[in-house]
């Protein structure tokens, strides 16, 4: 039997290093939230920022606009020296106009790593800017990758390309906003990962992305982790009987992408992120504050 790993407790010493390092600085760092979509799950996550931001001493300014308003916000946002981060909650109008907005957001303030600046870094694995600073990575793949961190599937400390060498994973998502940036973390740090969407499966390979035969039952049987994020009930649920012995299971999607009963299979199942992920939003917030407002980094 597995373990059921529990979100609030990875996340937590990441949020007690933001809160101590935010009051160490002894002045306001400001994250300005932008909110004009009115799906639930957009009001949801502000105010699980709101409440994250709160507890670390992050000042948190939402403000509520219409969809047609919202560059404008951005650029105000943009404009203002005592905004020191930017959010905004998707989705705005959907599709690619949605991403014309994310390249709005100034990189210096872009604490979602959505702007076309930093999806260039990550993807040709340029891990930092101007010296040391190290560049902001999109919150929910690096919450992912800090699971992994604490479950012991990932060696921080192992030189760059190393950290999962050796390792088969398979993702079951590849957007621009979690799957597919995931899938290339984890293939610049040493892993093979199979990426499933509706357009079929790709194989990443370090720098390499290749068109690959598998299919998804022969994926997960030599798979060592296996993440799943598809926003819809219609999903075949991984079950325990598709997995590998000994791995490690993650789920970040709100509707139920894994069967519970892959404990009795997995040596870890992470069934939720999203306060792993706030805490990144946390941390990215902090970072560029320190990056380009203030003084060196700190923190984990």
């Amino acid at each position: 039997m597995g373990a059921l790993v529990s979100a609030d407790e990875i996340a937590k010493p990441f949020r007690d290093s933001v809160r101590e390092a935010v009051r160490a600085l002894g002045r306001r760092v400001t994250l300005r939230g932008i909110l004009a979509s009115e799906r639930r799950a957009s009001g949801v996550y502000a105010e699980y920022t709101a409440k994250g931001c709160a507890d670390v001493g992050i000042h948190f300014d939402l403000v509520h606009v219409g969809r047609l308003e919202v560059e404008a916000a951005v650029k105000a946002a943009n404009d203002d020296e005592d905004v020191h981060g930017v959010i905004v909650y998707y989705p705005v109008f959907g599709g690619e106009r949605d991403r014309t907005i994310q390249d709005e957001v100034s990189p210096e303030k872009d604490v979602e790593g959505m702007n076309a600046r930093w999806a260039y870094l990550l993807y040709n694995d340029v891990r930092t800017v101007q010296g040391d600073k190290k560049t902001i990575l999109p919150c929910t793949p690096l919450a992912i990758v800090k699971a992994l961190e604490a479950l012991a599937v990932y060696v921080p400390g192992a030189p760059p390309g190393t950290q999962v060498r050796g390792k088969t994973i398979t993702i079951f998502n590849r957007s621009e906003v979690v799957g597919r940036p995931l899938a290339a973390m984890l293939a610049h740090d040493g892993a093979t990962v199979y990426s499933f969407d509706i357009d079929g499966v790709l194989r990443y390979d370090g720098h390499k992305t290749k068109e690959t035969p598998i299919t998804r039952a022969e994926a997960l049987a030599s798979s060592d982790i296996i993440i799943t994020g598809v926003p819809s009930r219609d999903f075949a649920i991984v079950k325990k009987d598709e997995v590998k012995a000994g791995s490690v299971c993650i789920n970040f999607s709100t509707f139920k992408n894994i069967d519970d009963d892959v404990i009795e299979r997995a040596r870890a199942f992470l069934p939720r992120v999203g306060p792993i992920t706030v805490a990144m939003l946390l941390r990215n917030t902090l970072r560029l504050f320190e990056n380009f407002h203030s003084g060196p980094l700190t923190g984990p």
